[in-house]
């Protein structure tokens, strides 16, 4: 809806006249008169050019001067209520578009979030290049969005530190110890979500490699010093590898530069085994490490189902896809009117194991049929 550009108002004259278009429909907007009416106009003769889909009002010079304020007035209200046809916008903000993603697309269906008029999902990926996840962030609260889903501990960061008010359904290894969160009961501000505990699980990660490795004697712990959660992780593989009598050497890399370093210096150590800390980058080069752990005959183990599928040999963590449709449930109470801060994170618990039997092959390994029986996906 426009006013005509040319609107005939003379100074020494009392009546103009004003033309308002429907080009949409190409008829008349009874609105302009509910508009016109609610400025006070008393007396209006309309004539109605249906040909031409346009409706002409006959008003007094200060009433017309009125008139366009007033609908100039409701023109951003029409706009906001356009959008809203549009449902409501949650943004993603992950590494990678991995299918576990999935889970809260159809967890949102499932919660009656059918198409997108009723629920869009807007997807940002760092693809490697954790820097960029406060741009991407920011993007988001700018759409704007209703929620922001957050996968990972830097993507999380990075959203809760782009905005105070957009509520973040967060995923992280160890919200409490990165900051995230001040409690997993009573998460505060505009934070909830679920933590994985994929910092805890590095133990359980290094008693995997031993129970693999009957000789094993000394560890390597692959990791991105530049995320907190690595930093995190790192501890609690050390405590673990203490704990069995293990020796662990960390090995850091924060870009290409420096895993071609971190290569060098693994091939100079010989450890028994490595363990890679879930991290953007050190994901983003999962084909790159798992090549290089053949090579070399290193069983490596890892968090995401995604390194073993390229060629990693082990990974021990929750299933994903089943956080995202948990993460559904609190994105739908969100947008129902629930307070993040009122909403308890989530812990997982279950957890899989998934050996690629391929790469134990290439590696000259046989995995103990007790570990094998426990797996609960086999890569042949």
């Amino acid at each position: 809806m426009q006013a005509s550009p040319d609107l005939p108002i003379d100074p020494g004259t009392t009546r103009s006249t004003v033309v308002w278009c429907d080009h949409s429909s190409g008829g008349t907007l009874p609105g302009a008169g509910r508009g016109l009416y609610a400025e006070g106009v008393v007396s209006l003769h309309l004539r109605t050019l249906a040909r031409e889909g346009r409706m002409t009002v006959t008003i007094g010079r200060r009433e017309l001067l009125a008139a366009i304020g007033g609908a100039a007035a409701t023109w951003p209200l029409a706009a906001r209520a356009q959008q809203g046809q549009r449902g409501r916008l949650i943004g993603v903000l992950a590494n990678e578009p991995w299918p576990p993603l999935e889970g809260l697309r159809d967890g949102m269906r499932a919660l009656g979030y059918i198409d997108e008029r009723a629920l869009h999902l807007e997807y940002r990926f760092a693809k490697g290049r954790a820097e960029r996840y406060p741009a991407l962030a920011a993007e988001l609260v700018r759409l704007p969005a209703d929620a922001i889903v957050a996968w990972g501990t830097p993507a999380s960061l990075a959203a809760k530190q782009a905005t105070g008010t957009v509520p973040i359904i967060m995923i992280s290894g160890d919200p409490i110890a990165v900051g995230l969160v001040p409690g997993l009961a009573h998460p505060g501000a505009n934070v909830t979500g679920l933590s994985t505990l994929a910092a805890d699980l590095e133990g359980k990660r290094i008693e995997l490699l031993k129970e693999l490795l009957a000789n094993l004697a000394r560890v390597a712990v692959l990791s991105n010093p530049t995320n907190p959660f690595c930093t995190v992780a790192v501890q609690n593989a050390r405590a673990a590898a203490m704990a069995l009598h293990l020796d662990v050497e960390v090995v850091e890399a924060a870009q290409e530069r420096d895993l071609d370093r971190a290569f060098l210096t693994l091939s100079r150590q010989r450890p028994d085994a490595i363990l890679t800390v879930a991290d953007p980058f050190l994901t983003s080069q999962r084909t790159r490490l798992a090549a290089f752990m053949i090579e070399n005959r290193f069983p490596s183990i890892y968090t995401y189902r995604e390194d073993i599928l390229a060629g990693g040999l082990i990974s021990y963590a929750t299933n994903y896809y089943d956080v995202f449709r948990r993460a559904a449930m609190l994105t739908d109470k969100i947008l129902k009117g629930a307070k993040p801060a009122e909403l308890p994170i989530q812990q997982p618990t279950k957890f899989e194991l998934i050996i690629n039997l391929k790469t134990a092959k290439a590696l000259g390994l046989v995995v103990p049929a007790m570990l094998l029986a426990r797996a609960d996906e086999v890569i042949e």
